[in-house]
């Protein structure tokens, strides 16, 4: 991650700045203002079986790892919108669980400079198609790997403590 050095001799970073913008309109955390995101937690087993591999891929913004995530889609139902997001940001389709497996929240930096804080409930997608062209194919880097290196990737809390104990249902 890109920092700056400011005049107190302190690095900040994007991560930085978004918390400084959040310190300067707290009432966000507080009002009940939190967006409602959606993501895919896509897997596959690993070639001898013995345990599963999860895909991670870059935002195409900052180039960050997480998982294929977006906002809710009209006339779409959650899970519907995180397989639609697997397979555009990821180029995977598969069996996609109905109930979310878990949530997490983090800061999302708007187009117009604004932060709101998201909570991204998470749907599970167990992978049994790769595709090799997809919409979003050249603007991502896609990475299948362990659990633990999946959650050491992600730089969200919530989400490291998910990936880490994620058990397939």
């Amino acid at each position: 991650m890109k920092s700056t050095k400011k005049d107190s001799g302190q690095k900040t970073g994007k991560a930085g700045t978004l918390l400084q913008q959040l310190a300067r309109s707290p009432e966000k955390l507080f009002s009940g203002s939190f967006r409602q995101q959606i993501a895919a937690l896509c897997f596959r087993p690993t070639k001898n079986g013995s345990g599963i591999e999860i895909l991670v891929v870059t935002s195409r913004e900052s180039g960050r790892w997480v998982i294929p995530k977006g906002w809710p889609m009209k006339r779409k139902k959650p899970y519907e919108a995180a397989e639609i997001e697997a397979w555009q940001e990821a180029g995977v389709r598969g069996k996609v669980r109905k109930k979310p497996v878990g949530s997490y929240t983090y800061l999302k930096s708007l187009d117009d400079g604004d932060v709101v804080p998201c909570v991204v409930d998470i749907f599970q997608i167990e992978v049994d198609e790769i595709a090799d062209d997809f919409k979003e194919r050249g603007e991502r880097v896609l990475a299948w790997v362990s659990p633990d290196e999946a959650a050491r990737r992600v730089r969200e809390i919530e989400l490291k403590s998910l990936l880490v104990e994620f058990v397939p249902r």
